[in-house]
C-alpha cells in the first residue's frame, strides 16, 4: 500500500467540470476497456462529468458514466451515435472517478472493469415506482388506544417515528403478521399513501446517548471524533483484545460523521457479522443501517443503491462491494476485522478492499478507521512505522477478563478410537453444560469427512474439474467441491476397483463433531453451524439469537460463528484441530492460523464468568500456540515480523502473482514458459516460475502461476504492464497479475 499514492498529481483524472453544456462526450461503459467512447449529446440533452446515460453500443443499450469532454474528435461528429437517456441522478462525484482510475491504475485492471462494480444494481438508475405505505395515523384518541390487541399496540409503537413503511416491513418490525398492518388500515388506526418508498437508513438519531465509555475507550473515541470533524484524510488502527469495546468506540465517530451531515460506510466480512450487528446498531441509532451483500433482494440493491446516490441513505453496513456504492458525501470508512482474507476479490478485478478503503478515503478526504484485535502484519506495520495512528484498547469492557487457554498434547491426552475430542475437553464440556453454561467446539472444515477414500485399493474421490478432494456432507448425502461447486452422489461401487461398500470416511468435518457429540451426551441440545448455512441471512440470524438466548448447550461451527459473535453464557471454547492451516507454503499461514485462533478464543467468557479455552494439538510447541497460551500477542508478531523482513517479503517488499489458466494444458504451459523467458531483469526484482500452480486445475482450467518479488521503491505496476506486452496472448488463455496477492492457490 505505500505506493498507493505515488502517482497521484500523473494520474488520469477527469477534467474539471465545464460549466457549458456538452454537445460531445466520452462516456466509459462497465466493460473490460481502457478509454472512454465518444458520443454526441442530443440538443435536448444536457450532461455534465459523472452523469449516469444510457447509450447504444452495437445492438445493445448499455449505461455508462460521462467521463470526459470530448474537444479534439477529429472524426465526422454527424456519425457518431447519441446518447439515448439522462437519468435523473446526482451525477456520479470527482472523488468517485478518481478512484475509479486510481484503482484500475494500481490493480492493473480495465478501467472499465472497475467502473463495473460501482453499477451493481442497474434498476436503481430508473425513478421508484409508487407503493402502497403505511404509517402512523395523527389525533388518535387514547380512549380507542386502551382497547386494542397487543399485536396491534406493537405495529403503533413500531410506526410512531411517522416514517411511511411498506405492511411487510411493519409487520417484521413488530411481530405480527402482514394481515394485522392493513387491517388497521382499513380501521383507521394507521394512515395510508401511495408514494415512492423510502431508503433505507434516512435518519439515524446520532444524538442518542452510546454506552458509558471507559478511560481508554473515551480517548480513542474522541480522537476519531476530531478526525472526523477536519474533513481531511488519516489513517487510524483502532487494535483492541476482544471484547474491549471497539464498536462503542466507532460509533462515536459515526455519530459524528452524522452530525456532520456525511454518509458513513462500515465493512464486515461476512453476512454472519452484520447479522449480529444490525440489533446494536439500531439500540444506538433508532434505525437499522442499510445492508449490502450479495445475499439482497433486487428490489433492496435497487432501493439501496438509489438511497445512496440521492446521499438519502447515511449509513451503509457490507461486504466488500459496498465501498463501491456512489456515496454523494462520504465522510467515513470503517474496515471492521480488517485482518479478514474475505476482505481479498479473487474473481474478477483483483483487489483487497481494506487497501481499497484507504485508497477511497484518500480521494474522498476523510479518515478510514481499520479495526482488529489481530491486526494484519501490513497493518500493525505501518502503526508501528507512524504512518498510521495507533489507538489500543488492551482490556476488555467491564468486568470480563480475558479467558485462560489451555493446550492440550493430543500425544499424550489422546481421544478414544474413532473419536476426535480429548478426554480433557469431553470433561470440561459436561462440566460446562452441567454449571448452566454453553460450549463451543471449533473446526475450520465445513462437511462430514474431507476426503473420501477406498478401503481396498486406495481410490481417492476427487472433482473432475478441479484438483481437489471431494468432501463428504451427511446433510446432503453427497461429495461436494468446495472450490467449483461440482457435487455427486457418493458411489455404491469404487470406479477405480469396483469393490462395493468400500468407502470410508477420513478425518472430520464439522458434521462428524457434531455426530460424535450426540453419541457423547445424547441428552444435551446442539447445533451446527457452517457457511453452507450463510445463504439464508434470516435463517442464520434465528439461529444466532437463539444461541445467544441460551437455547443450546453445545455449539458446533467452522469459522461462521468465530468471529463478531457475542455469545453470553459460553464459557467454554475447545478449537478440535489447532494445526489446521499451518501446513503447507502460504506466506501469510501462521499469522492467519494466530488471528483465526485468538478470535474463536474471544468467543469465551465476555461475561462476569471466566471463560476457559482448550486447544487440541499434535505440535503443542508451535510458536501459534506458545504465543497463544502467553497472551504476549506483540511478541508473535515481532518474532514474525523479523522472519518477513529475513525473506525480504511483505511488508519489506512488494509481491505480484502472474496466474495463467486455459483449458488446453499444453498451450497454457506453453505460454507460462514464454512469459517466464521474457521476464524483467532488472535490479531488486526476482521472479519465481513458472511452475503448476497449488490448485493446478480449477473450474476444468489449468493454471500456472508465476510470482514477482521486487523492492518497494520500484513502480512494479509499470513493469508488469510493460511485461506482459511482449507475450501474444490467445483469446483461449487469461493472464492476470494479483497485487499484492493474499494467497497462493
Amino acid at each position: 500500500m505505500s505506493d498507493l499514492f505515488a502517482d497521484e498529481h500523473n494520474s488520469a483524472s477527469a477534467p474539471p467540470l465545464n460549466a457549458a453544456p456538452l454537445r460531445l462526450a466520452q462516456v466509459l461503459l462497465p466493460m473490460p476497456i481502457d478509454k472512454a467512447y465518444s458520443y454526441s449529446v442530443p440538443s435536448d440533452i444536457t450532461v455534465q462529468l459523472g452523469d449516469y446515460v444510457a447509450v447504444p453500443l452495437g445492438s445493445r443499450m448499455l449505461i455508462g458514466v460521462v467521463w470526459g469532454m470530448d474537444q479534439n474528435y477529429d472524426g465526422k461528429i454527424e456519425k457518431l451515435k447519441a446518447i439515448a437517456q439522462k437519468y435523473e441522478l446526482p451525477p456520479m462525484g470527482q472523488p468517485q472517478r478518481d478512484f475509479i482510475n486510481a484503482m484500475a491504475q494500481y490493480t492493473l485492471s480495465a478501467l472499465g472493469s472497475s467502473l463495473k462494480l460501482c453499477l451493481s444494481a442497474p434498476s436503481g438508475m430508473d425513478e421508484p415506482k409508487e407503493v402502497l405505505l403505511y404509517k402512523r395515523a395523527p389525533d388518535l384518541e387514547d380512549a380507542a388506544l386502551k382497547k386494542i390487541s397487543p399485536k396491534r399496540q406493537a405495529v403503533l409503537e413500531a410506526v410512531q417515528d411517522g416514517v411511511p413503511r411498506r405492511a411487510a416491513e411493519i409487520a417484521r418490525m413488530a411481530g405480527c403478521s402482514g394481515s394485522v398492518v392493513k387491517s388497521m388500515g382499513d380501521s383507521g388506526f394507521l394512515q395510508t399513501l401511495l408514494k415512492p418508498e423510502n431508503p433505507p437508513c434516512t435518519n439515524p438519531d446520532f444524538e442518542n446517548p452510546g454506552a458509558e465509555l471507559t478511560d481508554s475507550q473515551r480517548d480513542a473515541a474522541e480522537e476519531l471524533v476530531s478526525a472526523v470533524s477536519t474533513h481531511e484524510f488519516s489513517t487510524y488502527l483502532l487494535d483492541g483484545v476482544t471484547g474491549a469495546g471497539k464498536t462503542e468506540v466507532y460509533f462515536e465517530a459515526l455519530a459524528q460523521a452524522l452530525r456532520e451531515d456525511k454518509q458513513i460506510v462500515l465493512m464486515l466480512p461476512e453476512i454472519a457479522l452484520s447479522n449480529a450487528f444490525l440489533d446494536r446498531f439500531a439500540s444506538r441509532f433508532g434505525t437499522r443501517p442499510a445492508l449490502w451483500h450479495s445475499a439482497l433482494s433486487s428490489a433492496m440493491r435497487r432501493k439501496t443503491w438509489r438511497g445512496v446516490a440521492e446521499g438519502k441513505t447515511r449509513v451503509v453496513v457490507g461486504a466488500r462491494s459496498s465501498l463501491f456504492l456512489p456515496y454523494k458525501s462520504l465522510g467515513l470508512i470503517i474496515v471492521d476485522e480488517e485482518h479478514e482474507p474475505a476482505y481479498k476479490q479473487e474473481e474478477g478485478v483483483l483487489y483487497h478492499a481494506r487497501d481499497m478503503a484507504i485508497l477511497r478515503a484518500h480521494k474522498e478526504s476523510c479518515p478510514v478507521v481499520l479495526v482488529s484485535a489481530t491486526p494484519a502484519l501490513e497493518t500493525i506495520y505501518n502503526a508501528w512505522q507512524g504512518r498510521y495512528h495507533h489507538l489500543t484498547l488492551e482490556s476488555r469492557f467491564g468486568s470480563a477478563g480475558m479467558p485462560d487457554i489451555k493446550v492440550l498434547d493430543l500425544k499424550k491426552d489422546r481421544p478414544e478410537r474413532q473419536s476426535f475430542l480429548a478426554p480433557t475437553l469431553v470433561k470440561s464440556i459436561q462440566e460446562t453444560v452441567e454449571r448452566g453454561e454453553q460450549a463451543m467446539l471449533f473446526l475450520n472444515r465445513r462437511g462430514y469427512a474431507p476426503l473420501t477414500l477406498c478401503r481396498g485399493c486406495g481410490h481417492r474421490m476427487h472433482c473432475p474439474r478441479c484438483t481437489a478432494w471431494l468432501v463428504e456432507h451427511r446433510r446432503s448425502n453427497k461429495l461436494h467441491c468446495h472450490h467449483c461447486g461440482y457435487f455427486c452422489l457418493i458411489p455404491k461401487n469404487c470406479p477405480s476397483c469396483n469393490d462395493v461398500d468400500s468407502f470410508a470416511a477420513c478425518g472430520p468435518g464439522v458434521e462428524r463433531i457434531a455426530e460424535e457429540v450426540k453419541n457423547t451426551f445424547p441428552e444435551y441440545r446442539q447445533i451446527t453451524l457452517s457457511s453452507d448455512d450463510g445463504d439464508d441471512p434470516d435463517a442464520l440470524r434465528e439461529r444466532l439469537q437463539e444461541i445467544r438466548d441460551g437455547e443450546y448447550d453445545v455449539i458446533i461451527g467452522t469459522q461462521i460463528i468465530a468471529k463478531g459473535h457475542h455469545f453470553p453464557k459460553l464459557t467454554t471454547v475447545g478449537v478440535v484441530d489447532a494445526d489446521l492451516g499451518l501446513s503447507g507454503g502460504d506466506l501469510r499461514a501462521t499469522e492467519r492460523c494466530y488471528q483465526l485462533l485468538h478470535q474463536v478464543s474471544g468467543r469465551a467468557g465476555r461475561e462476569d464468568v471466566k471463560g476457559t479455552v482448550y486447544l487440541q494439538s499434535y505440535s503443542p510447541q508451535s510458536k501459534v500456540l506458545l504465543a497463544l497460551a502467553s497472551g504476549d500477542r506483540d511478541a508473535f508478531l515481532d518474532a514474525e515480523c523479523y522472519e518477513r523482513e529475513q525473506a525480504h517479503m511483505p511488508p519489506f517488499s512488494r509481491l505480484v502473482g502472474i496466474i495463467v489458466a486455459g483449458r488446453d494444458e499444453d498451450e497454457t504451459e506453453k505460454l507460462a514458459f514464454q512469459l517466464g523467458r521474457n521476464a524483467p531483469r532488472a535490479e531488486g526484482v526476482n521472479i519465481y516460475g513458472p511452475a503448476p500452480a497449488p490448485l493446478a486445475r480449477l473450474r476444468g482450467k489449468y493454471r500456472f502461476r508465476l510470482l514477482v518479488q521486487a523492492d518497494k521503491n520500484l513502480n512494479i505496476q509499470k513493469a508488469i504492464t510493460a511485461w506482459l506486452k511482449t507475450v501474444k496472448i490467445p483469446s483461449t488463455i487469461t493472464v492476470r497479475a494479483d497485487i499484492d496477492p493474499q494467497s497462493f492457490f
